[in-house]
Formats: structure tokens, C-alpha cells, sequence
């Protein structure tokens, strides 16, 4: 069984940061490509940022220059960090692997971002 667990939301002003915490299950972060994507209220859920197995990262361009995906191998952990946020930031996170398998996302991380 694979299970995401994701960690490290909270409530923040405008121009704060974050880091928000993917620990994996039942599959290895090391060997998969993996992203974080997150849900807005009344939004589809949407890509935010991917880590190939074998490093390279890629942003949406809502967050680039400012979010940074990374990955902890030994723990099992996909991190994003979050600086400058900004209101339109706000939602749920959830990681998954890069495409996503349906039957992977878990319960996501809130994030709230006031102005």
C-alpha cells in the first residue's frame, strides 16, 4: 500500500514562508518522479511543482523563483519550501507522484496565506 502523508501547512501573511513535508509509504521517492500539486476552494487541482528521479525540477510559473521542490532519499520525504507567498497561495497541497496515480493522494496540507 503507498501512502503520502503530507505535513507543514498553516496560516501565514502575505510575504511569509513555509515548508511543507511528503513522507512516503510503500514506494520510494528516490526512484520516482514526484510533485506537488494543490487545490484552491472552487479550483481544479493543479500542478505546482516536479523533481525527476534524477533531479531536475520544473515549476508551474505561478510559483517559479519562489517555491523550491527537493527530496530527502534517506527519509523517504518530498519537501516544497514556500517563501514570498502570496494570498492566491492559499489552498490545499498534496504530493503525489509525477503524472499522479489517482489511489495516491492523501489528505493534503493546508495552507493560508492573509493579506
Amino acid at each position: 500500500q503507498v501512502q503520502l502523508v503530507e505535513s507543514g501547512g498553516g496560516l501565514v501573511q502575505a510575504g511569509g514562508s513555509l515548508r511543507l513535508s511528503c513522507v512516503a509509504s510503500g514506494i520510494s521517492v528516490s526512484v520516482r518522479n514526484m510533485g506537488w500539486y494543490r487545490q484552491a476552494p472552487g479550483k481544479q487541482r493543479e500542478f505546482v511543482a516536479r523533481i525527476t528521479l534524477g533531479g531536475d525540477t520544473n515549476y508551474a510559473d505561478s510559483v517559479k523563483g519562489r517555491f523550491t521542490i527537493s527530496r530527502d532519499n534517506a527519509k523517504n520525504t518530498l519537501y516544497l519550501q514556500m517563501n514570498s507567498l502570496k494570498p492566491e497561495d492559499t489552498a490545499v497541497y498534496y504530493c503525489n507522484t509525477y503524472p499522479s496515480w489517482k489511489s495516491y493522494w492523501g489528505q493534503g496540507t493546508q495552507v493560508t496565506v492573509s493579506s
